[in-house]
């Protein structure tokens, strides 16, 4: 097997471990402006929402890259339905790391609340408030935050079970660093060379 195909490459790898971070941050940021009136919060807000742009466009490259990409193969051993809720969770992810910022985008729209990424630019808002349209993609954006911290739990939960009871590499798959996989392959290749006279000497015999 080549690396592609027992790991997911390195442009996936990457972009799964820095969402990861920025969803987390986003997380717990959007639970910081729930619970705080602070002069901060405004700031916070501020950033909140350029990143939830800056998580959108990851989300549609990371998406471009996964559908053009080989990808390793589910740990073996696992039934059928495991299987099944494997890969429908990893779409439920996918699916819902669209909704939440596209659900924000819409909500400041019909907030008539333009949105200054970064300074960098301004996505445009409705000219006047429709308080009935931001009201449903406000309680959308909060339902989907709700069911993705209870995918997330799952889905870590899961990895560490396969990493830790199981130990079939489901880790390793996401693991950035080449180190271990060249390592491992070293290894095995001086393993082959090791056992290469042996077999020689059998087939003379």
């Amino acid at each position: 097997m080549t690396d592609q195909t027992t790991r997911f490459n390195l442009a996936m790898r990457v972009l799964h471990w820095s969402m990861a971070l920025l969803i987390f941050a986003m997380i717990f940021a959007g639970l910081a402006m729930v619970r705080a009136l602070e002069p901060w919060q405004l700031t916070l807000l501020g950033l909140h929402k350029s990143f939830g742009v800056l998580a959108l466009l990851l989300l549609l490259l990371r998406f471009l890259i996964r559908i053009k990409s080989s990808t390793p193969s589910l740990p073996s051993g696992m039934s059928t339905i495991q299987v099944k809720l494997a890969k429908f969770s990893h779409w439920l992810l996918y699916a819902l790391m669209l909704i939440i910022p596209t659900s924000g985008l819409l909500m400041q729209y019909y907030a008539a609340r333009p949105i200054v990424v970064f300074d960098f630019f301004t996505i445009p808002a409705a000219m006047v408030p429709h308080i009935e349209y931001f009201a449903v993609f406000r309680e959308g954006h909060s339902l989907a935050i709700l069911l993705l911290i209870t995918v997330l739990a799952v889905h870590i939960g899961a990895a560490l079970y396969h990493h830790f009871i199981r130990k079939d590499g489901v880790l390793k798959k996401r693991k950035i660093s080449d180190t271990h996989y060249y390592l491992h392959q070293k290894q095995k290749t001086r393993k082959n060379k090791s056992m290469t006279p042996i077999t020689i000497n059998r087939l003379h015999v």
